[in-house]
Parts: structure tokens; sequence; C-alpha cells
């Protein structure tokens, strides 16, 4: 490669060509395939390896904790997690309905691998999704109401497909959050985003956990409206191994 391939690909930004543009050349030199091969060849790796950093990028951007493959899932383990529904649910399909999907079990189950894997599913398809911790939500919905940004933040939330909120429990919530919380919801619902929640509570708890008990009716219609509950009634994965 001479200084002025050198120059253009790098200008263009296309890093994979510059990286295997010697090689190719070699090979053309030896096996002289047509010129349309030849730039096939350059154009599907350097596609390929955008794909794949625009998927680094959208999984680094939606914050999991973990990259948990439903692949890797304990399948075995966990006999109170139908397989076939987790699979259908990994064909997206959810997704163009705008449905919910709810998992809901005890501590250990399964229910944030469950929920990560169908995130993953989405990301590698191209969606723009995103994880958060219940509180850690919660938390930063009452730090955007002091610096007045609370709308930017809704705006960013609603935006996301699927966002993912995991452990929804009992935390000690002020009116204001949970305000905000119904907020998120409404917007998400009127928009047709789908939500994934995991939580340890079914939803006759959430009054007690949410309080206002007629915003949370309201929560609980648009919520379970589209929505795929999953009750995990199974051991925990977190046993000691004999």
């Amino acid at each position: 490669m001479n200084d002025d391939l050198d120059q253009l690909t790098r200008n263009l930004k296309l890093r994979r060509i510059r990286e295997i543009l010697d090689r190719e050349l070699e090979r053309a030199e030896q096996k002289g395939p047509s010129y349309a091969d030849f730039l096939q060849r350059l154009l599907r790796e350097e596609f390929q390896d955008q794909q794949m950093r625009f998927l680094e990028n959208r999984i680094r951007r939606a914050k999991l904790p973990e990259q948990w493959a439903l692949q890797t899932f304990p399948w075995e383990k966990q006999p109170g997690v139908h397989k076939p529904t987790i699979e259908q649910l990994a064909t997206l399909d959810f997704l163009g309905r705008g449905s919910n999907i709810v998992f809901i079990g005890p501590t250990g189950t399964g229910k944030t691998g469950l929920a990560i894997g169908i995130l993953l599913e989405a990301l590698q398809a191209g969606r723009r999704g995103y994880f958060v911790k219940a509180q850690d939500l919660f938390d930063e919905m009452y730090t955007t109401l002091a610096d007045r940004s609370s709308r930017k933040l809704l705006d960013r939330l609603v935006g996301y497909e699927p966002l993912v909120v995991d452990e929804m429990g009992y935390l000690n919530l002020r009116p204001e959050q949970s305000n905000m919380f119904f907020k998120l919801m409404e917007e998400r619902y009127g928009k047709g985003s789908a939500t994934i929640i995991t939580t340890n509570l079914d939803y006759d708890d959430w009054y007690a956990f949410l309080g206002q008990k007629q915003m949370v009716g309201a929560l609980l219609d648009r919520l379970r409206h589209r929505c795929t509950t999953i009750r995990i009634d199974g051991p925990s994965l977190r046993r000691p191994e004999e």
C-alpha cells in the first residue's frame, strides 16, 4: 500500500480496509480476481468491522452489568422457567407490538439474567436499549429534581427500546420519585415502547411499594395492557454447589 492509499483510508476512516489492504493487494496479484470481487472483499470486511464496532458501542451505552447470553442460561437448573416462552421473546416480536415483559420471582431465580439476555438480543439486532437498577433509576430521578433536568432524563429514558428496570422492590420512595416513574411509564406506553421489569413483588404489592393507589392502578393498567408476565417459581441459582 502506497502513501496515498494509506492516507485515503485513514481520512475516510476505513479502519478495517486499511488493516487488510496489503494482504488483499498481495492476494489480488497472485490470484488475479476481477475488480468487482476485489472491491467486494474489501467492502464486506469493512462493513462487518463497522457493524461489530456499532454493536460494541450499543452494548457500552446500554450499561449492561454483565453480557449474559440466553444460550448460557442454566435451563436445567431452573425448572421454573419455560424455555420455549423465553425463546419466543428472544425473537423480539414483542418490540414490534410495544409489549412489556415482567419477570416476577424470588431473589436468585434468574430474572436478571433472562432480562439481560433478551436485551442483548435486541442490541445485536440493532436496537438501542438500556439497563438500569431500580434503585439507581429512582435516585437519578430525585437528583434531577434539584437541577430541573427531569424532562431531559425522561426524554432519554422514553427513547430506549427496550428499557430494562431491574430489581423493582420495596424501596423508600418519595412521592416525587413515584410521580416521575408514573410519568415515564405513561409516556413509554403512549409511544409503544417495550419495557422489561424484574421484581420480587407481585402486582398487588406494587400499591404498598409505590403508594398513591389510584396512580398505581393506572400504571398497572398500562403496563399489563400489552404484557407477558413470567412468574418464576423455582430454586435459587445462587445456592452453594455441593
